[in-house]
């Protein structure tokens, strides 16, 4: 007999068991070698500039491959997420938007 399969995916089911597995398996603790050589991309902070739109999106994803790609290639990888300048920019536009 075949188990019957859902018609629509259950997240909140699936989702922890997932991230048990990865957190069993050290996807969240890159193993860090002091005698190989470190790359680090820096993120930088969202702008409230315009609405969201795909190229959000993109930059994070770009930023996501070169850091699984240098660390699956031993490097001792970091992807920080950047500092804001004092807000300066997000604070220009909801300014704006108040006039």
């Amino acid at each position: 007999m075949t188990p019957e399969f859902p018609s629509r995916f259950d997240f909140q089911i699936e989702e922890p068991k997932i991230y048990q597995t990865w957190r069993a398996s050290g996807g969240f603790a890159p193993k860090m070698d002091s005698s190989a050589e470190s790359r680090c991309v820096l993120m930088p902070p969202p702008n409230a500039n315009a609405p969201i739109h795909i190229g959000h999106a993109y930059e994070v994803a770009i930023e996501d491959a070169f850091i699984r790609y240098w660390r699956m290639r031993g490097y001792n990888t970091l992807w920080q997420p950047g500092a804001d300048h004092a807000g300066f920019e997000t604070q220009v536009v909801f300014e704006k938007k108040l006039e």
